[in-house]
């Protein structure tokens, strides 16, 4: 979405403050006006405020609502390959491309016995505002995975993040491959 559109919420629709990520509620029947849509997060306006909406959330914005889809293995367990799928949902603020193909994402673990999932993660300049926000994807999106309880994410800048760490196709897209 390139031109801000303003819309009515249908419902209270849960959003994170930007660039704080502290959550909020956006109560039924609010004018918002939406300026930002990539990877199925919108940022809109709220009395003056920008928050950060999850794509799942995206019919109380009169839009079509995201779906993360797992396969059910049956098994009751946490399965890795579901996490990189959620993880892989979660979108750079500024540039279209998910976390793991930038190489944001150092590591994940996986406690099966307290139902918890841990990731190391960078960003792409360690002052980076939207860090939070960041953050609150991740969450948000990880516990939507079978079988997750809690989800702890721990910001690391060591090794520094550097586009070498990026996929080839994440380079090619972000016009980044020399």
């Amino acid at each position: 979405m390139s031109e801000q559109k303003m819309v009515v919420t249908t419902r209270d629709c849960p959003a994170r403050l930007v660039p704080v990520g502290d959550a909020i509620s956006i109560p039924e029947h609010s004018f918002i006006t939406i300026t930002q849509s990539l990877g199925g997060n919108y940022t809109v306006v709220y009395q003056g405020n920008m928050a950060r909406v999850d794509g799942t959330d995206a019919d109380a914005l009169g839009l079509e609502k995201y779906e993360l889809v797992f396969e059910d293995l049956g098994d009751k367990s946490i399965h890795e390959e579901q996490v990189w799928q959620a993880l892989e949902s979660v979108y750079d603020p500024e540039i279209p491309v998910n976390l793991r193909s930038l190489g944001l994402i150092y590591a994940t673990k996986i406690d099966q016995a307290e139902g918890k999932v841990s990731i190391d993660m960078t960003l792409t300049a360690p002052g980076c505002g939207m860090g939070p926000v960041l953050v609150g994807d991740v969450i948000h999106r990880v516990k939507l995975v079978p079988q997750v309880k809690t989800v702890d994410v721990n910001l690391v800048f060591d090794p520094p993040w550097h586009r070498d760490m990026m996929s080839e196709e994440a380079q090619l897209e972000t016009g980044m491959f020399f």
